[in-house]
């Protein structure tokens, strides 16, 4: 599922929900990825790391998003899209990221049948929290976290993703109507009848996530970070480490734009909703495509490609950051899992943070009524 669907679901005239990473082009412009001349991207993914206590997944992941539809609502191949997912698996990806909401139910339809095989050796994350009909799948005004209509739309991610559990359920924005509480309860009752092995939380609020794990550990954060966006090292990511909590990097290269797939010369697409993001805005991109510029220099220093830099970076802060990079093309799928062979040293990661410190980036990440769905705060039980 695009950004744009779900915010008509939330009754907006705005193109756009801001959920997972994507790498689909604006225009057809040629990868860079060969221009490096290095065996990054063919070599297997072995790098693990630990979400939480216990939740062991690959170092890099892969989401799933556009797998039913691209930004620019282009179909892709659903053979293809079981062939990107079977190969990650071989390479060393156990990590898949989806959610109800994409497709809707679509997603969760292709990665559970992709993963038919090997199920029981991969690590399974989705998200609830949309208003969407459990049947039908339409899209229906603002988010839904009751706990009832919690319990059904797991059966029915079970029934899609063809498995008896979520290994990672996500509430996929806070729901402004439900208190936590009531949220982390019915988890805890899913937990316990082993329909959901661990629970995150995706863009939440501060003190929410707070309340959360005062409840029942909270095993991962899902946000927005790269690059291009690193709000989260202004509080989320110090509240991870002080309470042993995993972060999951979504659109961690910048829905392309750190690939160097998008230049000043770049017009999107009909309904891509970059073309309505304001860091994207004509205005904006010749300040903003210097960061682009420090990246592929580093490229060339590290004979690695862009996004195989900003990858590198993301697993480069925390050894429990997990960057789930999202595609439907397979030569892009291997080129991210390359960037676990990508290895910054401590001089060149304080060299590259101090030129990096000297880029401003203009503009908004995504319009003020996407943004308003998060960091909000649940509200408190009465």
């Amino acid at each position: 599922m695009n950004r744009r669907d779900l915010l008509k679901s939330a009754g907006l005239a705005i193109a756009g929900a801001a959920l997972l990473p994507a790498t689909s082009l604006a225009q057809t412009v040629p990868s860079e990825s060969n221009l490096f001349g290095n065996n990054n991207a063919v070599q297997p993914l072995s790098g693990r790391r630990k979400l939480g206590n216990s939740l062991e997944v690959s170092s890099v992941g892969l989401g799933v998003q556009n797998m039913s539809r691209t930004y620019q609502t282009t179909i892709p191949s659903r053979p293809e899209m079981f062939n990107i997912i079977r190969t990650a698996f071989d390479k060393g990806v156990t990590f898949f990221d989806a959610a109800e909401a994409y497709g809707p139910h679509e997603v969760e339809r292709i990665l559970g049948e992709g993963i038919a095989s090997f199920r029981d050796k991969v690590v399974v994350s989705s998200k609830f929290g949309w208003n969407i009909d459990l049947e039908t799948g339409k899209r229906l005004p603002g988010l839904n976290s009751q706990p009832e209509h919690i319990k059904k739309v797991v059966e029915g991610m079970l029934k899609r993703l063809r498995t008896d559990r979520i290994d990672l359920l996500y509430q996929h924005r806070v729901d402004p109507n439900v208190p936590i509480e009531d949220v982390v309860g019915t988890i805890k009752d899913l937990i316990k009848e082993g329909k959901v092995m661990h629970y995150g939380l995706s863009e939440p609020g501060i003190q929410t996530v707070r309340r959360a794990h005062a409840i029942h550990a909270v095993t991962a954060i899902q946000n927005e970070y790269s690059l291009l966006w690193r709000g989260p090292e202004k509080e989320i990511i110090m509240l991870c480490e002080e309470l042993g909590i995993g972060f999951v990097a979504w659109s961690p290269l910048g829905v392309g734009f750190l690939t160097g797939a998008i230049d000043a010369n770049t017009r999107f697409a009909p309904g891509d909703i970059r073309g309505i993001e304001p860091r994207f805005l004509s205005e904006n991109l010749p300040q903003n495509l210097k960061l682009v510029n420090l990246i592929k220099s580093w490229g060339i220093k590290k004979n690695a490609s862009p996004a195989q830099i900003s990858l590198a970076w993301l697993l480069a802060q925390k050894p429990w950051v997990v960057p789930i990079p999202g595609t439907t093309q397979m030569a892009h799928m291997l080129e991210n899992i390359g960037s676990n062979n990508v290895v910054f040293t401590a001089n060149e990661l304080q060299e590259f943070s101090k030129e990096l410190d000297t880029i401003q980036i203009n503009g908004e990440r995504l319009p003020a009524a996407v943004l308003a769905y998060s960091g909000v705060e649940a509200p408190f039980k009465k």
